[in-house]
């Protein structure tokens, strides 16, 4: 099994990398896989709502010139998925949104390509909005219909300068137990797999309150 996390700092080995690396520690204890790509230094465009993914249904973005097919794919192929992202303004970072915004899109005009994977988000912060943060990333995952693991505490751990984070205890309490439990339901996945069907997919329905 493998897990892929996604790191949407500008900085390679700032505090959403070690946040995502003590998620990433507790699971290769269980003997899973973990990959860590940094996208945040990347130049990644928005989606331009073209729909041309949803026309030519090949898995891609009609978009040129980054990596964005080459992560969905990587996506694809992986059990379970981590994002990661700092706070700018009280949200996600820029290019980290670009970046899902086209991914998990895709993934939904192509059958649904991330369903029923593991998925969790975690979030480094100074100070305030870490919350809001964490949330408009778990919208990606529950909209793709994923299994996400939980911790005794929303997925934010502080720090300013690369590495801080390692000072904050509860934080990282938060990212170890993220990793266990991450670890366990993806365990319980594989193992169950031949012997409880998962429920059908269904085809999702648009309700438009303007005619």
């Amino acid at each position: 099994m493998k897990v892929i996390a996604f790191n949407g700092s500008p900085k390679e080995k700032g505090n959403t990398y070690h946040a995502l690396k003590m998620v990433g520690d507790e699971l290769e204890k269980e003997g899973i896989e973990f990959e860590i790509i940094h996208i945040g230094n990347e130049i990644v465009r928005g989606c331009i709502a073209c729909n041309g993914c949803a026309k030519n249904r090949n898995e891609e973005c009609v978009l040129p010139g980054d990596k964005v097919n080459v992560w969905i794919q990587k996506l694809k192929n992986a059990d379970g998925v981590l994002l990661g992202s700092p706070v700018h303004f009280a949200s996600l970072g820029a290019t980290m949104k670009a970046f899902l915004d086209r991914a998990f899109y895709v993934a939904s005009v192509n059958g649904g390509m991330f369903r029923h994977k593991v998925g969790a988000s975690v979030v480094a912060v100074r100070r305030s909005g870490g919350v809001p943060t964490f949330d408009q990333l778990n919208n990606y995952l529950n909209y793709s219909e994923m299994l996400m693991p939980t911790t005794n505490y929303w997925n934010v751990i502080h720090g300013l300068k690369p590495g801080e984070v390692e000072q904050d205890e509860e934080g990282k309490q938060i990212m170890r137990l993220l990793g266990k439990n991450m670890a366990w339901l993806l365990k319980m996945i594989d193992y169950t797999k031949n012997t409880i069907i998962p429920p059908e997919k269904e085809n999702k329905k648009y309700t438009h309150f303007i005619r």
